[in-house]
């Protein structure tokens, strides 16, 4: 919302909200293309273009949920240190401490829970702790902004600034509704599949998305262009209610990063013959290996470049963009091609060029963004 005000912050969300239900949609109806169920997103790509744009496709989910989880990691962090400061005034402890201890629980917690089906409880512990946040969050920014004197909703930054800051912004409201993973997701969904996903989806798109927007709207009216990327840095209310709402955020955190780092768990335990007892010593010893590896790398490019705005405008434009607009437009016209109107063709055509257009220029605010952040605070910042 900073980046874009009121008029255009709203239009925005809404806007992001009709083309990511349409986008997925399109992904939604391929899912038993060819008489197959495409359980992922690769091999729906594979099938219809062949192996290189299944290893393309998987190359550019990789680096999506790569991202995705480093801005998680980066959430926690900031969580951990938001509790952190309310009960010790001293800045000993800064960012990038916390977000080592978030990543170092992420791990603990991946090696512990062997594949996704195995959640089980925590999917119910996360809604309750995503639920939690945002009534917290909501109730207190409200009563924040009820007490505050007129603030200002202009958007900060020179003409040229606006810009770059308009088209990452982009970026970002596409990345907040889309994870490149929908296959992923709807994998176990019963029949009929597509039926029910679609449904799913209107879900989502509908009384999903009711809760962020309470949140973004709240607060930014409560905080206006001086808002926090982490709402909770800037409330102001009992110790306990603040101290839950972080706790709450750190766990939602850590569950949802193991969700979208399942795909590449499942890749590689695949890839090693990795069946059987989760606590065989094989078994275990692997994923302490692979998964703590990989979150330790993770961590590090967290902590190192710890602006959670710009990691989702770079991800939105380097594979939120191509993966699900691009990818999407594209295989439903391959797929349908003897079926589609000449206009229903023109009109993917016309999606196809302006989204690659947009993730081009996303890609460049993205990297002007983290370059002008890493000038002003410099790498393993304290934000």
């Amino acid at each position: 919302m900073v980046p874009l005000g009121w008029a255009g912050g709203v239009v925005g969300l809404i806007l992001a909200t009709a083309i990511s239900l349409y986008a997925n949609a399109l992904i939604a109806r391929l899912h038993e293309f060819g008489g197959t169920r495409h359980i992922r997103y690769r091999d729906l790509a594979g099938f219809i273009y062949g192996r290189k744009a299944y290893s393309l496709t998987w190359a550019l989910q990789y680096v999506n949920l790569f991202m995705i989880n480093a801005g998680y990691i980066i959430l926690a962090g900031s969580a951990l240190k938001a509790g952190y400061i309310l009960f010790r005034d001293e800045d000993g402890m800064k960012l990038p401490y916390f977000i080592a201890i978030a990543g170092f629980v992420c791990a603990m917690f991946a090696i512990c829970i062997p594949h996704l089906s195995a959640l089980g409880i925590w999917l119910g512990f996360s809604t309750v702790f995503s639920l939690v946040y945002i009534v917290i969050a909501f109730v207190l920014s409200i009563k924040d902004g009820i007490k505050s004197p007129a603030r200002d909703y202009s958007i900060p930054g020179t003409s040229i600034s606006k810009i770059f800051t308009t088209i990452g912004a982009s970026a970002n409201l596409v990345f907040a509704y889309n994870t490149g993973m929908l296959p992923e997701i709807q994998a176990t969904i019963r029949q009929p599949v597509v039926k029910n996903m679609m449904k799913a989806l209107y879900f989502q798109f509908t009384v999903g998305v009711l809760p962020l927007y309470l949140v973004t709207f709240a607060g930014y009216w409560a905080y206006g262009s001086s808002t926090a990327t982490y709402l909770l840095s800037d409330v102001n209310g009992p110790v306990w209610a603040k101290a839950m709402a972080n706790i709450s955020a750190f766990l939602q955190s850590v569950i949802a990063l193991h969700i979208f780092a399942s795909p590449m768990y499942e890749y590689w335990d695949t890839k090693h013959g990795i069946k059987g007892s989760a606590l065989a010593v094989k078994n275990l010893s692997f994923r302490v290996l692979v998964r703590g590896g990989y979150l330790t790398l993770n961590t590090f490019v967290s902590a190192l470049l710890p602006f959670l705005g710009d990691f989702m405008s770079l991800t939105g434009a380097i594979s939120t963009f191509p993966l699900t607009f691009i990818l999407a437009n594209h295989m439903y016209l391959v797929a349908n091609e003897n079926k589609l109107t000449p206009i229903q063709k023109l009109w993917h055509w016309i999606n196809i060029c302006f989204f690659g257009i947009m993730s081009v220029a996303a890609t460049i605010a993205a990297l002007r963004l983290i370059a002008v952040d890493s000038k002003t605070y410099h790498v393993f910042a304290d934000l």
